[in-house]
């Protein structure tokens, strides 16, 4: 049998960035589920305070180039990939002068979060599928990880939908306790409806793109659910119990989580879901 293809979405990847709960797990998960058998391509956003010569990033030109409108505003796609040696394992990266060469992630350097936002995260998830297009590589799993990739489920099944490369792809959303506090801007929902999404797929947003809401949206739309911190907000956790339909995985210890997650994907694959 084929090995299923998992690709990995996340904000953050141990060492480009300081560690974290995110960080961590994204940097051991891929190289765990490789060395379990299966392929694996990992993403994440070339923030500008990620030291290009020290970790060794360079520009894949052939699949750089292209400009994604975001608000009527054409941006350039560029890509840049860097391997972890040590795990055998190459991660991409997707950048934009306008949207990743900040010397911060989500905040300024007084901690005010920055006011497009929503914009670098439409631009990062379309980035990335546009990307694995390109690579002609078609994943079984997508896995995403915080609040960055929370448009992923909703491009894959709505704006995405008829794309040979995503058809059949599962989107798993990992939770965790990574609140943004500024809600998105207000034409948010009217930027997704440009791209292709309906009103009645942007319902959980209809009272504003807060953090919970946008994780609602991203259960909305996911095939599988996982709790990636240990305590995740009580709203979420309600709002997961009523989805019945999808297959949802409780908060796994560090000692268990990586057999876990490998056996959730089957999981997943395995569940007629959306």
């Amino acid at each position: 049998m084929d090995a299923k293809r998992i690709l990995f979405i996340t904000q953050e990847i141990t060492p480009y960035l300081p560690e974290s709960e995110i960080a961590t797990i994204c940097r051991n998960l891929p190289q765990g589920i490789q060395e379990r058998g299966r392929e694996i391509r990992t993403f994440m956003p070339k923030f500008g305070n990620i030291n290009e010569r020290r970790n060794q990033l360079h520009e894949v030109i052939r699949l750089s180039g292209m400009n994604l409108i975001i608000d009527d505003t054409d941006h350039p796609l560029i890509i840049k990939v860097a391997s972890i040696q040590s795990a055998r394992m190459q991660v991409y990266f997707i950048d934009n002068e306008d949207f990743f060469q900040r010397k911060s992630t989500i905040c300024d350097e007084n901690g005010a979060e920055f006011e497009d936002n929503d914009d670098r995260s439409i631009f990062y998830v379309r980035g990335v599928l546009e990307t694995v297009k390109k690579l002609r590589w078609i994943p079984d799993v997508i896995h995403c990880h915080g609040w960055m990739s929370a448009l992923t489920a909703l491009y894959i099944k709505r704006m995405y939908a008829d794309d040979p490369c995503f058809r059949n792809a599962k989107v798993i959303y990992s939770i965790y306790n990574d609140a943004f506090k500024k809600p998105f801007n207000d034409n948010f929902a009217d930027k997704l409806k440009t791209d292709g999404a309906k009103d009645a797929d942007l319902e959980s947003i209809k009272a504003g793109a807060t953090f919970t809401n946008l994780t609602k949206l991203a259960i909305d739309f996911s095939d599988g659910i996982i709790q990636g911190s240990e305590t995740i907000d009580q709203e979420i956790l309600e709002y997961i119990s009523g989805k019945k339909d999808i297959p949802f995985l409780p908060y796994q210890s560090p000692e268990t989580y990586m057999d876990e997650f490998n056996k959730f994907y089957d999981v997943v694959l395995d569940t007629n879901t959306k």
